[in-house]
């Protein structure tokens, strides 16, 4: 009997050590490039080059829309690369707006490895690019770093799609046979940061989320005194979430107009 014990104990060490050491890659799923050039996904975009606060040099896109009230920045997710938020950028365009796509570090052929201080460093660095009023458009993960750089630099609104209560909190919904919070070097306090930040804003949820819990957009959206819309029977990565109207009229929504 103690052996038994002795070997299940030693099977779960195991896991928690290899979860440990290899986290951020259950965190983090960058698609890599090259990427076509920004006038090739959408015609007068421009390609801008992020430098970040510990010189890494960071491919971007900026879509400029003559006499735009704003610039929407576009804080990516977890997964993927700028190609994939295109269909956004051409919704946000149309509804007069400029818009920068930019991907974190070890994202779309960036070089780096992504951390939480790491995108920190790269939103800074995004913002540092834009002139004028800014928006912030921050979709799951990417909505944790959008509030993360608003409690320093206050966005004129923002908008928050699928965010989370925490990391520690999504994941030990996915993962609930884990010591997460013990273990993630990650941390990502959304509903801590945002009680912070005092500006127009939407929360955006799919009502059947099957990624991050629409309860905890919720708790989200009630800690940021926000709108909430919820879209019935949409799942997080459903093409509604990524560009649909109710995302673009949020945006609309909490930009400054004259």
């Amino acid at each position: 009997m103690r052996r038994a014990v002795l070997i299940a104990v030693a099977v779960v060490v195991t896991i928690v050590a290899v979860v440990f050491a290899f986290q951020r890659k259950l965190v983090y799923f960058p698609s890599p490039g090259p990427l076509p050039s920004a006038q090739e996904v959408l015609p007068g975009g421009r390609d801008v080059r992020l430098v970040t606060a510990d010189s890494l040099l960071l491919d971007s896109w900026h879509f400029e829309t003559r006499d735009a009230p704003a610039t929407v920045v576009v804080f990516p997710g977890n997964g993927g690369n700028r190609l994939g938020r295109v269909p956004l950028a051409r919704e946000l365009v149309d509804a007069g707006l400029s818009v920068l796509l930019f991907d974190y570090r070890g994202y779309g052929g960036n070089p780096g490895k992504p951390s939480e201080e790491g995108l920190a460093m790269d939103a800074r660095a995004a913002l540092d690019l834009v002139d004028g009023p800014v928006v912030y458009f921050g979709e799951s993960l990417g909505a944790a770093v959008a509030v993360e750089l608003a409690t320093h630099r206050a966005p004129a609104g923002m908008v928050l799609r699928s965010p989370f209560v925490s990391l520690a909190e999504v994941g030990s919904h996915h993962y609930p046979f884990l010591p997460v919070k013990m273990l993630l070097q990650d941390k990502y306090p959304v509903a801590e940061r945002v009680s912070s930040v005092d500006v127009p804003t939407v929360v955006v949820l799919g009502a059947a989320d099957s990624v991050v819990p629409p309860a905890q957009s919720r708790a989200v959206a009630a800690a940021a005194r926000a709108r909430l819309v919820e879209v019935t029977g949409a799942d997080h990565n459903d093409e509604v979430l990524l560009s649909g109207r109710e995302v673009v009229d949020a945006v609309v929504s909490v930009t400054p107009r004259g």
